[in-house]
């Protein structure tokens, strides 16, 4: 099987590859390396059936090239991060919807399968826990730059079942839960790892709000296999699926178990949402999936507890600190 990775060069696609080579494809990756990382994909680049693209999924001539010469694409290309979203709109706009658009295209013209990785960021505000891939969607007004990642995401969806009902194109479109684990980088504001760097350096985990929003962490593990499953899964085509844990723990509950973990003397320091982001911030209370569509699709079932995936960032970061 010839696969195609947009963003294969990020922490989940990186993880992709891997499991992908050791299944006996041939492994494509592009990436701009705007958010991805060459280290990330280092091992994977040795191996006779992987090679990597540095450019953009906007090019469209090369990506017509690349879809031509493949079986079927996991896009996962994005601008992600809740910093970057507030830092560079633009960028999150035109790299999420004009990306997928090309990649869409592609796909339609040579007949290819695609899977589009998105976002529980999609439910917006809602209220209604848990999340089911068939309820509504509640966002905030559009002078919100925070919103324009999950606005994007959503149009990502529906261009995607849009390709899937006119063209035939066969289309499976999944909603990611926080994704965690080796290689996740906190630059971009994703809580796991920050919180265990500033752990383990000794300094204090900033904890946003009031510190009582919760979230459900999934493993990346988990999530790829989840992924690959429904990608080779017939009746996944055209649907949409939750992917991740539906354990939820709050974000101050998450700062104290990481310090635990690490044995840190760090304490948490409580920052307001206008302090870490500006002013106007909006943020969701709760995110937790319902995971009934995908156990009854394809058998998911999350097996890394939050502690196992803590306890390997943990052991990741503290083997990059002794090679530092």
């Amino acid at each position: 099987m010839r696969t195609l990775i947009t963003g294969g060069a990020g922490f989940i696609g990186s993880h992709l590859t891997e499991r992908l080579l050791e299944a006996g494809d041939e492994v494509t990756i592009i990436d701009d390396l705007s958010t991805g990382r060459c280290d990330n994909v280092e091992p994977s680049l040795k191996h006779e059936r992987c090679r990597i693209i540095i450019n953009s999924i906007r090019d469209e001539a090369l990506m017509d090239r690349l879809v031509e010469d493949c079986d079927r694409v996991f896009h996962l290309a994005a601008a992600v991060g809740v910093n970057l979203i507030v830092d560079k709109p633009v960028h999150t706009i035109e790299t999420n919807i004009h990306g997928s658009e090309v990649v869409l295209s592609a796909a339609a013209k040579y007949r290819r399968k695609v899977l589009i990785a998105s976002t529980s960021e999609v439910y917006g505000k809602s209220t209604q826990i848990p999340f089911r891939e068939d309820d509504d969607v509640v966002y905030g007004n559009t002078t919100l730059r925070r919103w324009s990642y999950a606005v994007s995401k959503a149009v990502d969806e529906f261009l995607g079942l849009a390709y899937h009902n006119e063209r035939g194109l066969p289309v499976v479109l999944v909603r990611l839960f926080n994704t965690v684990g080796p290689r996740q980088t906190g630059k971009y504001g994703m809580v796991i790892p920050r919180f265990v760097d500033a752990a383990l350096h000794g300094r204090p985990l900033q904890v946003y709000g009031d510190g009582e929003q919760s979230r459900c962490f999934g493993d990346v593990a988990d999530v790829v296999g989840a992924m690959i499953g429904l990608m080779n899964e017939p009746k996944a085509v055209g649907q949409l699926f939750n992917i991740g844990n539906d354990q939820p723990i709050t974000i101050r509950e998450l700062a104290e178990r990481v310090i635990a973990l690490t044995g840190s003397k760090s304490k948490i320091e409580s920052l307001s949402y206008d302090e870490a982001y500006g002013p106007g911030f909006d943020d969701m209370r709760a995110r937790v999936p319902c995971l009934d569509k995908i156990k009854a699709t394809i058998g998911y079932e999350p097996t890394y507890s939050l502690d196992d995936i803590l306890g390997r960032v943990i052991d990741q970061r503290k083997s990059e600190m002794g090679k530092a």
